[in-house]
């Protein structure tokens, strides 16, 4: 039976496919046919969860490949649906890898670092649980040294002296120090902590294979034979005591715990997202045999995305019910380059839409991390309140738009290297050289600065 603990719990505490696409929304503009795709895949792992009876291990996840132009999204949909689930995730090129045998990345260190992604969530969400008990360790330690215990010495039943820790006499002066702490009074105080310093193992594994991409830990194999060392450096108290108490927090971890919570969340809920996709799919050249960087690839990939067990350096992994979207511009390719057996592996096709003027319009200005708020927010810290009029918003979209056509599309990301080219007076010179505190970009503005640009096809190859 799996573990569920990891998983929310409550029907009401996950996101329904129309609060997702609503999350979305908050980020991404248009693309509603992929938003509904990976909204219903995501949905979809809950309710497997929940499922009763045999039939539970056999509802397998739909992988879904997103094909459309670059700067549309795609990547960005994968980034927050993974953080909406909470779940590991992590991205890969897979231009990074080659077939079996050849220098280079093999297909499994995708799940290896899908594992490792894992283990540091849950390790986090551990070290969450226990921070209040980790505080209070670290401020005994630190109370230890500015307040050091009273030794008393006692003679036991066989007549000897001993030294035994008094606290006793000196708890008022330990709570007032303690209060001191916890106001901050004492942080610019320098003491010195003895902290633990990781034994430098020195060794280099020479070859396209390392450790990692074998699955072996190499600090648990010589972690007895190169023990961790202790080490007094002298610092403020600050600072002290946040190193103190990650140390109390790895005492208190139970990382036996963490590793089997992880591996049982990447296995259930784990998200890989590979881009690219597109640059090893290709008709064959002609050649004897099947190329190594593309069909090879593909070939490799096939097992990992059907379901197989990888081992890694926390133990095996299965990918059965591991949920994989791939990417790809598809420019020179098509899917149905791809493989026929690989083409199976992922029966969800969503079709990402090139971005319009109107799109442009609504990117620079809706989202929570529209472009115009992040320039907006980065020229305040320099006290200059800068503001867009809605005629240069419209000419900024459509200089956007225009150049996408003319030159080369590459979506959205057109927009950060307009707004550079039009602001970079404006970010050179502040604060030095710049008297208005308030600059309001109009129309014109953006016209006299790319005007000339957009009319030199060369300059906008070049600049834009």
């Amino acid at each position: 039976m799996e573990n569920q603990n990891f998983i929310l719990k409550d029907p009401n505490e996950i996101l329904t496919p129309r609060e997702v696409v609503a999350e979305l929304d908050k980020y991404i503009i248009g693309q509603d046919e992929a938003k509904k795709a990976v909204a219903i895949a995501l949905r979809n792992r809950w309710r497997r969860q929940n499922v009763t009876g045999a039939i539970k291990d056999e509802i397998l996840p739909n992988n879904i490949i997103m094909i459309g132009p670059t700067g549309v999204g795609k990547t960005e949909i994968a980034r927050r649906l993974a953080r909406l689930a909470g779940a590991p995730f992590i991205k890969v090129e897979a231009t990074k890898f080659t077939e079996i045998g050849y220098v280079g990345r093999d297909v499994e260190s995708m799940i290896r670092d899908l594992a490792e992604r894992a283990v540091a969530i849950v390790r986090e969400e551990h070290t969450n649980i226990i921070s209040k008990q980790a505080r209070k360790a670290a401020e005994e330690r630190i109370l230890d040294l500015l307040v050091p215990p009273i030794k008393n010495e006692v003679i036991d039943e066989n007549y000897e002296v001993k030294e035994i820790e008094d606290t006793h006499d000196n708890t008022k002066t330990r709570e007032k120090f303690r209060k001191m702490l916890n106001n901050g009074v004492l942080d610019e105080r320098e003491i010195e902590v003895d902290i633990m310093v990781e034994a430098n193992a020195g060794m280099q594994v020479l070859g396209p294979i390392g450790l990692d991409d074998m699955g072996i830990n190499l600090n648990d194999l010589f972690g007895n034979m190169m023990p961790k060392k202790r080490k007094t450096k002298k610092m403020k108290i600050v600072d002290a005591i946040k190193i103190i108490e990650k140390e109390e927090a790895e005492k208190l971890i139970d990382m036996d715990t963490v590793v089997r919570d992880a591996l049982q969340r990447a296995e259930s809920t784990g998200i890989v997202f590979i881009d690219e996709i597109d640059k090893v799919a290709g008709k064959s050249t002609g050649s004897s045999g099947p190329e190594v960087s593309r069909e090879g690839v593909q070939r490799d990939l096939l097992p990992i995305v059907e379901g197989s067990t990888v081992n890694t350096k926390y133990g095996p992994l299965k990918t059965d019910h591991v949920l994989f979207i791939a990417s790809g511009a598809f420019h020179v390719s098509k899917p149905s380059d791809l493989i026929p057996e690989l083409q199976g592996r992922f029966p969800i096709r969503v079709e990402l839409n090139s971005l319009t003027e109107e799109d442009f319009i609504k990117i620079l200005t809706i989202p929570e991390n529209a472009l115009i708020k992040q320039y907006t927010a980065l020229m305040e810290t320099e006290g200059v309140e800068l503001t867009f009029g809605a005629d240069a918003i419209k000419a900024i979209a459509s200089t956007a738009a225009y150049v996408n056509d003319e030159v080369i599309n590459i979506g959205a990301r057109r927009l950060h290297t307009i707004l550079t080219t039009l602001l970079e007076d404006i970010l050179f010179n502040s604060p030095d050289n710049i008297t208005e505190k308030k600059i309001v970009i109009t129309e014109k503005n953006v016209n006299d600065k790319l005007q000339v640009i957009i009319q030199n096809k060369d300059l906008s190859k070049f600049i834009l």
